[in-house]
């Protein structure tokens, strides 16, 4: 169905013709995004509400033990736990706690929705927030102990007037292409050296007009090291088999969330690589890794020593750190998996 002649009732007509295809699957089937085939249900079982996260983010405590989801097209991060220590702004706000750990952005919460859906395993309710091109942001799923009167009192606190059942959506933005500037690359190497702080990193890219994927592909040893795309699910083995707490990093331009903690249980399903853990799983495509780096960044703790991987179009899919807190320190036993995982192509 060709995405100029969809409409809502379409959408609705489709749902009820296709009752087991996960919503996902169908938007891209109909040629539609997440966000419409949501819109086109406004009415008794979904409302469009505030997607601000000065506003939203604030009332999700009240709902108690809920699920928290973050994705892109390559990996899904769920973590369960209560939402607290919120700190918000006009640019970047954050969720923080031992079990719900987000940053989020708030210029891409463009659109927001209560959803309330009948499944065979019963109601199921959730908060879900979407993007300008209609892709999800994040969600936030309530569980069986979850306190649906609070949820009720957002859905209708924060309804939007326009409870329209269309939305127009803009034109995905693709990944921003690597940018290299190989006539820098001794002020990179430089002023990589010189950091304090991870979070210099991106701002060093900046002022040398590069991005991340561009600084990693040129800066070199002993910075960088270009690994195998093997490398990604080596590394959650070796986590897994030392038994160490260690960092995940899963996002999209809107939310980044993060596991900390171990990976016990691995289980593979088709291109699939899957955490399945009380209170985190994670879903990888492993096909879709194109490219995977250790990357080593300076700071006044020590060597920051991460192992990231890309999709073939420069995306971002997750990156991995070491747990660095007292009492938790894994950064040895994590340097010893990443130094052994192979380098690409035979490369040092």
């Amino acid at each position: 169905m060709a995405l100029d002649i969809v409409n809502a009732a379409a959408v609705r007509a489709a749902l009820q013709d296709t009752p087991k295809l996960r919503e996902r699957d169908l938007a891209e089937k109909l040629g539609i995004s997440e966000a419409q085939l949501l819109a086109a249900q406004v009415g008794k079982t979904v409302v469009r509400i505030n997607p601000v996260p000065d506003v939203l983010v604030p009332r999700i405590p009240a709902l108690g033990e809920v699920m928290a989801l973050t994705r892109n097209e390559s990996c899904v991060s769920e973590k369960v736990g209560t939402y607290s220590e919120y700190r918000g702004g006009a640019h970047a706000g954050m969720v923080f706690n031992e079990q719900i750990d987000l940053r989020m952005f708030p210029k891409h919460w463009c659109h927001a929705f209560a959803v309330t859906k009948e499944t065979a395993q019963g109601v199921r309710r959730s908060l879900q927030v979407f993007d300008a091109a209609g892709d999800a942001v994040h969600k936030v799923h309530l569980r069986d102990g979850s306190d649906v009167d609070a949820f009720r009192a957002i859905r209708a606190d924060l309804a939007l007037e326009d409870q329209s059942d269309w939305i127009e959506v803009a034109a995905r933005t693709p990944p921003e292409a690597p940018k290299s500037r190989p006539d820098k690359v001794d002020q990179l190497r430089s002023d990589w050296a010189g950091m304090t702080d991870t979070h210099q990193f991106l701002r060093l890219c900046s002022k040398l007009k590069m991005n991340r994927l561009g600084a990693y592909r040129i800066v070199g040893a002993p910075f960088v090291r270009l690994l195998d795309p093997s490398a990604v699910d080596v590394m959650l083995h070796g986590v897994r088999d030392a038994g160490i707490d260690f960092m995940l990093f899963v996002g999209n331009q809107g939310c980044i969330q993060i596991h900390s903690g171990p990976a016990v249980t691995l289980r593979a399903m088709g291109s699939w690589q899957n955490i399945l853990d009380p209170g985190f799983d994670m879903h990888l495509r492993l096909d879709h890794i194109h490219e995977v780096y250790a990357v080593e960044k300076p700071t006044q703790r020590g060597p920051a020593l991460s192992v990231e991987a890309f999709d073939a179009q420069g995306g971002l899919i997750l990156q991995a750190f070491p747990m660095a807190r007292e009492g938790r320190d894994t950064r040895p036993q994590w340097k010893q998996i990443v130094d052994g995982l192979q380098s690409q192509e035979g490369q040092a």
